[in-house]
C-alpha cells in the first residue's frame, strides 16, 4: 500500500505539471495554476502516509536533528511521507513560477525546461527561474506594454 501511496503522490501533481508546460496559454491551465487547492490531494495522500508514523515525524520536526530525520526515512511511510510533502511543495512553487512568467511574458519555451527542472530538482529550477525573471522584469520596465483599453 505504502509504494501505491508513494507512486500516487507524483501521479496527481502530474496533469497539473503538463498542463503547465505543454498548454501554458490555455485558460484552463491558468484557472489551475491559480489555485492552491491542486496540492490538497497530495495533501491527503501524505496525511495517510503520515498517519502511521505521527510520533516519529514529530519528533523529526519538532526537535530537528539528523539522527531523527535518518530514522524517520527508514520508514517506508516516513520516506513516502516526505516524498509527498517535497511533491506538493514543488507544485505550489511550479504553479507560481508558472503564474509569474504568464505575467512576465516570458517566452512557454524557455518555461518548459525551467519547469521541468523544478520537477526534477527544485533547487536548481527555482534560482534560475529567478534569474529568469529578474530579467523580464528589468526588460518590461525598460519597454512597458501598453496596457489594453
Amino acid at each position: 500500500m505504502t509504494g501505491f501511496l508513494f507512486e500516487l503522490t507524483f501521479l496527481l501533481a502530474a496533469p497539473v505539471w503538463l498542463l503547465m508546460i505543454f498548454a501554458p496559454r490555455w485558460r484552463g491551465t491558468e484557472r489551475l495554476a491559480a489555485s492552491p487547492l491542486t496540492v490538497l490531494p497530495i495533501l491527503t495522500v501524505w496525511a495517510v502516509l503520515a498517519a502511521p508514523v505521527l510520533p516519529e515525524l514529530w519528533t523529526a520536526v519538532s526537535s530537528p536533528d539528523i539522527d531523527a530525520f535518518r530514522d524517520l526515512t527508514t520508514l517506508a511511510n516516513g520516506a513516502a511521507a516526505l516524498w509527498a510533502q517535497v511533491i506538493a511543495w514543488d507544485l505550489l512553487l511550479g504553479q507560481w513560477m508558472y503564474r509569474e512568467a504568464r505575467r512576465l511574458s516570458v517566452p512557454p519555451l524557455l518555461m518548459a525546461p525551467l519547469l521541468l527542472l523544478t520537477i526534477l530538482l527544485s533547487p536548481i529550477g527555482l534560482p534560475l527561474f529567478l534569474a529568469v525573471r529578474a530579467t523580464w522584469a528589468a526588460r518590461r520596465k525598460e519597454h512597458p506594454v501598453p496596457a489594453p483599453v
